[in-house]
C-alpha cells in the first residue's frame, strides 16, 4: 500500500514537471526497497561518533584518540574479509548528469593499515567536483543482520548538513543518529539540526555518550529529555558508554556491556531493521509525502496569489482605469458647462453695471454743469465733450468685457488639463461698431429765448403794479397817484420782473435739457447694453462649441480605450479562470494524495493545508 502512495507521488511530480524531485524520490524508493538499513551517525566534532561506531561494532573502524577527526564520511557495512575501499563519485554538474546516465565511481582498494590515514584526510581530493568516502567491510554479526553504519565528519551547523555531500547521505540514511556527549546539555545548533532532520526522516535518535565520563549524566540526559519535549522534536534518547561497551566485549561481561547502554541502541537499531519494509517505510512515505507535496503545492499558490495581484495591474485594472476616466469625463463635462453658463452670467451682469456706472457719472457731471450753466451758451462744446465721454464709457467697457471674456474661456479649460487640451479658442471678442457713428443724435433745446419784446411785457406788467400800489398808497396823504414816487416804485418793480422772467426760463431750459440728455444717455446704455448681449452670446457658443468638440474627441478616445480593455480583460479573465481551475483541481489532487500519505502512519503528523486559497 505505502509503494503504491509512494509511486502516485512520484507521477504528480511528473504531472508537475518537477524532475529533480522525482529522482530524489526514485532514489528513496529504491533505499526503501533496500533490505538493510542505513543507519547515520551525525554530530558535532569530538562527540564520540567514531567512538560509537567502532562500539556497535566491536571493531576499530574509524580512527580515534587525540589528534584525529573523521573528516571523510565512512561507511561500515558486512563482508566477509576485512576490506577497505576509497570511493569517488563525481557530483552532478552542468555536463555531468545526475542518475542513471552520471559516469560510474571511481572505486580504489586500500590495505586496511592505511585507512586511518585515507579518513585523515591525507590522500589528496577534490571536493568541488566529485564526492568521497571510504568503505569498510567487515565480518559482524550486526552488519551482517544487514544494517549498514555511517560515521560523517562533525558538524555543528544547521548549513553544513545542507550541502550537496551531507544532503545525499542523508537521503540515504534511513535511520539518524545523533551523537552529543554527557559533558553538557543539547546545544541551540543541536536541536536546529533534529529540528530539520525530523522534518525529512521517520527515524531520529539522540545517542548520549560517554557517560562514563561524567558522574551526573542522568540530570544530564533528563535536562536533554526536556529540552527535545519543549521543541516538539519526537526523538527518544539514549545514553551510552563506548568504553564500557568496549571492555566489556574484550572480557565478555554482559553486566558491564549491559551498564553501557548499548543492548537497548543495539535493540533499536534491530527493531528499526525489522520494521523497515513497513512501519518505517509507511512512516517516511509520510514525511516524503510531506514534503514533496508541499514542494508541489507552493508554486500554485503562489502562482494563484500573482493571478490575484495580476489582477490588480493586469487588463481588468485597465478596464477599471477606462470607465474611471468615462465617468471622470462626464462629471468634467457637466463642470465646464456649469462654469461656463455661470460665468457668462456673472459677466453680462458686471459688464451691464459697469456701463450704467460709467454713464451715471456722467449724468452727474451733466447735472453739476447745467445747474450753473446757459444750455443756449456753448451748446456745440458740450455736446461734443457729451460725444465723446460716451464713446470714451463704452470703449472702456467693450475693453474689460474682452478681457473677461478671455478670462472665462481659461476657466472653462481648466477643466481640460489632465488631458493635455487645456488651450481656449483661438477666437477674439471682435470690437464694436463705429460708436460715434452710431450714438443718437442730441438735439438743442426748443426753450424759447427771453426777447426784448417779452422782456418790454414783462417790465409793463411788474411796473403797472408797483404804480398802482404805490401810487393809492400815496393819495390817503393827498398826493397824485402819478408822482415821483410811484413811478420810481415802478421802475423797481418792472426790473425785479424781468429778472424773475428770465432765472425762470432758465431754469425750465436747464430742465429740459437735462431731460433730453437723460433720454440721450438711456438710448446710449440699451443699445450698447444690447450688443453686449449679443457679442456675450456669440462669445458662450464659440466657447461651448469649442469644448463640446474636445470633450466629444476626448470620449471617443476614452470610449475606444475601455472597449480594447473590455476584450483584453475578458480574454484575460477566461484564460484565469481556465488556469484557476487547473490549479485548484490539481490542489485538490494533492491534497487527496496528501491524505492518503499521512494516512498511512497511525500517529499523523499535524496537517498541512494543501487546499486553494479563496
Amino acid at each position: 500500500m505505502w509503494l503504491d502512495v509512494f509511486d502516485e507521488i512520484a507521477r504528480a511530480c511528473v504531472t508537475h514537471g518537477r524532475d529533480d524531485l522525482l529522482l530524489w524520490l526514485r532514489q528513496r524508493r529504491a533505499q526503501l526497497l533496500d533490505p538493510t538499513l542505513r543507519v547515520l551517525v551525525i554530530g558535532e566534532p569530538k562527540q564520540g561518533k567514531s567512538q560509537l561506531v567502532n562500539a556497535l561494532v566491536n571493531a576499530p573502524a574509524c580512527p580515534v584518540g587525540d589528534g584525529r577527526t573523521t573528516v571523510l564520511p565512512t561507511v561500515v557495512q558486512h563482508a566477509e574479509t576485512p576490506t577497505a575501499t576509497l570511493v569517488r563519485t563525481p557530483l552532478p554538474t552542468a555536463g555531468r548528469p545526475a542518475g542513471p546516465a552520471a559516469p560510474a565511481a571511481d572505486r580504489t582498494p586500500l590495505p586496511m593499515a592505511q585507512v586511518a590515514v585515507e579518513i585523515a584526510g591525507r590522500v589528496p581530493r577534490r571536493p568541488t567536483v566529485e564526492a568521497v568516502h571510504v568503505e569498510i567491510g567487515l565480518p559482524r554479526g550486526l552488519l551482517g543482520a544487514g544494517i549498514v553504519l555511517v560515521d560523517t565528519p562533525g558538524t555543528d551547523e544547521l548549513d553544513a548538513i545542507r550541502g550537496p555531500a551531507a544532503s545525499a547521505a542523508l537521503a540515504r540514511a534511513d535511520t539518524v543518529l545523533m551523537v552529543s556527549d554527557s559533558t553538557r546539555e543539547l546545544s541551540v545548533a543541536e536541536l536546529n539540526i533534529l529540528l530539520h532532520l525530523v522534518r525529512s526522516h521517520a527515524n531520529v535518535a539522540v545517542v548520549q555518550t560517554k557517560t562514563d565520563l561524567v558522574a551526573n549524566w542522568r540530570a544530564v540526559a533528563d535536562r536533554n529529555r526536556q529540552h527535545l519535549a519543549s521543541a516538539g522534536i519526537p526523538a527518544s534518547l539514549i545514553p551510552v558508554s563506548a568504553v564500557l561497551r568496549l571492555r566489556a566485549a574484550a572480557g565478555d561481561d554482559r553486566a558491564l556491556n549491559a551498564e553501557s547502554g548499548f543492548p537497548p541502541l543495539i535493540a533499536r537499531l534491530m527493531r528499526d531493521h525489522g520494521d523497515k519494509g513497513d512501519r518505517l517505510a509507511r512512516t517516511s512515505v509520510c514525511l516524503i509525502g510531506r514534503t514533496v507535496l508541499e514542494q508541489l503545492a507552493a508554486p500554485l499558490r503562489a502562482e494563484l496569489s500573482d493571478q490575484e495581484a495580476a489582477e490588480q495591474t493586469g487588463p481588468i485594472s485597465r478596464l477599471h482605469a477606462a470607465q474611471r476616466e468615462i465617468d471622470e469625463l462626464r462629471r468634467c463635462t457637466t463642470r465646464w458647462q456649469n462654469t461656463l453658463s455661470d460665468e457668462m452670467a456673472h459677466l453680462l451682469s458686471d459688464i451691464e453695471y459697469d456701463l450704467r456706472d460709467r454713464t451715471r457719472t456722467i449724468l452727474r457731471e451733466v447735472d453739476e454743469a447745467f445747474d450753473r450753466a446757459d444750455p443756449l451758451v456753448g451748446w456745440e462744446t458740450f455736446q461734443e465733450w457729451l460725444d465723446g465721454s460716451l464713446v470714451e464709457a463704452a470703449e472702456a467697457n467693450h475693453r474689460w468685457f474682452g478681457q473677461r471674456c478671455e478670462w472665462v474661456a481659461a476657466q472653462v479649460a481648466s477643466h481640460f488639463t489632465r488631458y493635455g487640451y487645456d488651450v481656449p479658442p483661438q477666437w477674439q471678442v471682435p470690437p464694436p461698431d463705429d460708436v460715434v457713428d452710431r450714438l443718437p443724435v442730441l438735439e438743442p433745446p426748443t426753450t424759447d429765448r427771453f426777447t426784448a419784446s417779452q422782456k418790454l411785457v414783462s417790465g409793463m406788467r411788474g411796473s403797472y403794479g408797483g404804480v398802482l400800489m404805490f401810487g393809492l398808497a400815496l393819495t390817503l396823504a393827498g398826493m397824485p397817484m402819478i408822482n415821483p414816487v410811484s413811478v420810481g416804485a415802478g421802475v423797481l418793480f418792472g426790473g425785479k420782473t424781468i429778472r424773475d422772467e428770465g432765472k425762470a426760463l432758465l431754469r425750465r431750459r436747464q430742465a429740459t435739457v437735462k431731460t433730453a440728455v437723460q433720454r440721450h444717455v438711456d438710448d446710449f446704455f440699451l443699445r450698447t447694453t444690447k450688443d453686449c448681449r449679443d457679442t456675450a452670446r456669440q462669445v458662450q457658443r464659440v466657447i461651448r462649441d469649442h469644448f463640446t468638440g474636445v470633450t466629444e474627441e476626448l470620449q471617443e478616445a476614452i470610449v475606444q480605450s475601455f472597449r480594447s480593455a473590455k476584450q483584453a480583460a475578458d480574454a484575460d479573465a477566461a484564460v484565469r479562470e481556465q488556469r484557476q481551475r487547473e490549479i485548484q483541481q490539481r490542489m485538490r489532487r494533492l491534497a487527496a494524495l496528501y491524505e492518503q500519505a499521512q494516512g498511512l502512519a497511525s500517529a499523523r503528523p499535524a496537517p498541512v493545508s494543501l487546499e486553494p486559497r479563496p
